[in-house]
């Protein structure tokens, strides 16, 4: 069966890789960024960029572009990281964390809600540093509140969107090779297949899941 998908934050990273495997499968994808890069346009996908999850102006420019359009998936996976000790607390920093890696996901779900039929799939690419429970270090003030927070937004949104019939899972990708970690971790390609994995093994019964991209059910 093919899926149409679309995945924010699609310019690099986890995002390019993930447009990258399901266009490779068949999939039809419209990826989203605010600029796309040389990688993304190489791909020959639908690009729309100057989209600003954390703007309700930009998202509904793009809600007006796919109106009438309809998604099987929606990947939101766009988000920032900055570091912040307790000696070192930027909160302007933070706000912007959770103006993104927070409020960006109910955004976008809340928009393009209209594109999302009976079946469809959402997923929120979240992290373990917003467990409450697996937090054993401490930091990044800004990161986990904002993660813990999306956490529950796709709860509620689980919740809201039962009787609709769409499903809804918070996947942690693992800790990625990317340039929001300074290259260190696993291979954007690994994550992009688990995650991946994580979608098509989604249905409503286990809606409001939260998972490691591997197949790990996390703590809250």
């Amino acid at each position: 069966m093919t899926n149409r998908i679309l995945i924010t934050g699609a310019n690099r990273g986890i995002g390019l890789e993930l447009c990258r495997q399901l266009k490779a499968r068949g999939d039809q994808l419209i990826a989203v960024c605010r600029r796309a890069s040389d990688d993304l346009r190489a791909m020959d996908l639908r690009v729309i960029e100057d989209v600003d999850v954390g703007s309700d102006a930009s998202l509904a420019r793009l809600k007006d572009q796919l109106a009438n359009e309809g998604l099987d998936w929606l990947i939101n996976n766009a988000g920032i990281l900055s570091v912040e000790s307790l000696d070192s607390l930027d909160f302007e920093a933070m706000e912007q964390q959770f103006r993104i890696n927070a409020l960006g996901p109910l955004r976008v779900t809340a928009a393009l809600l209209p594109n999302l039929a009976r079946g469809a799939r959402v997923g929120i690419i979240t992290s373990r540093m917003g467990s409450i429970a697996d937090n054993t270090s401490g930091a990044y003030y800004g990161y986990r509140m904002s993660k813990a927070a999306v956490n529950m937004a796709g709860m509620s949104l689980a919740r809201d969107l039962l009787e609709r019939g769409i499903a809804v899972s918070l996947i942690h990708p693992g800790m990625v090779a990317t340039d929001m970690t300074g290259g260190q971790g696993v291979s954007p390609v690994l994550s992009a297949s688990g995650i991946i994995a994580r979608m098509d093994a989604l249905d409503i019964s286990d809606t409001g899941s939260f998972w490691h991209a591997q197949g790990e059910r996390l703590p809250w």
